[in-house]
């Protein structure tokens, strides 16, 4: 932030003084709009500033953490696999032992039956489509392809949409004009 920058966040906190002792600040002419501009851009500047420092150490935490943690997550995975190693030889000795419960803690297994998994999409679409499986595909409409075949007219003082021939489309309203401001520093 330079010196001028500075000089524009002073006069910041000055008019926010005076904006509590009710007296209000409007903008009025193309001067106070620059000014307006100019507090903006100090503004922007200094928030910019404190997000770049907030983000140079969240980094330098995040650093620090992984070190922290990755000796702690090395020590844990080792002694899981230990636990799983030992329980599936329980296992084997017999196999009702899906729970080994200790004062400390327990192991547990869970078995799970063999399962169909998705692979490729396009492949089961096709299958599924072939093999007259409708019931199992999902429609639905490609909105920023079609909206450009309708068209907005007037109807009897009414707004409506129509397609290519002249229909009214149903499912389909009118988004009223609107203005919509935004500030660029």
């Amino acid at each position: 932030m330079n010196a001028l920058q500075k000089f524009e966040l002073m006069e910041v906190e000055d008019i926010e003084s005076l904006e509590s002792a009710e007296i209000k600040f409007e903008i009025t002419d193309l001067d106070s709009l620059n000014w307006v501009f100019r507090k903006l851009a100090a503004l922007k500047t200094k928030e910019k500033e404190i997000k770049q420092l907030a983000n140079v150490e969240r980094d330098r935490i995040s650093q620090w953490e992984q070190g922290e943690l990755s000796s702690i997550t090395n020590s844990t995975s080792f002694f899981e696999a230990l636990i799983q190693k030992y329980h599936s030889e329980k296992l084997v000795e017999d196999p009702k032992a899906k729970t080994i419960s200790t004062p400390y803690g327990k192991s547990k297994t869970r078995a799970s039956k063999e399962a169909a998994e998705k692979a490729d999409e396009e492949k089961l679409l096709d299958y599924v489509l072939e093999n007259g499986l409708d019931e199992f595909v999902k429609q639905s409409v490609k909105w920023a392809d079609v909206k450009k075949t309708f068209k907005i007219v007037d109807i009897s003082g009414e707004k409506v949409v129509v397609d290519d021939n002249g229909q009214i489309v149903p499912g389909v309203a009118v988004k009223p004009a609107s203005i919509s401001y935004s500030v660029e520093v």
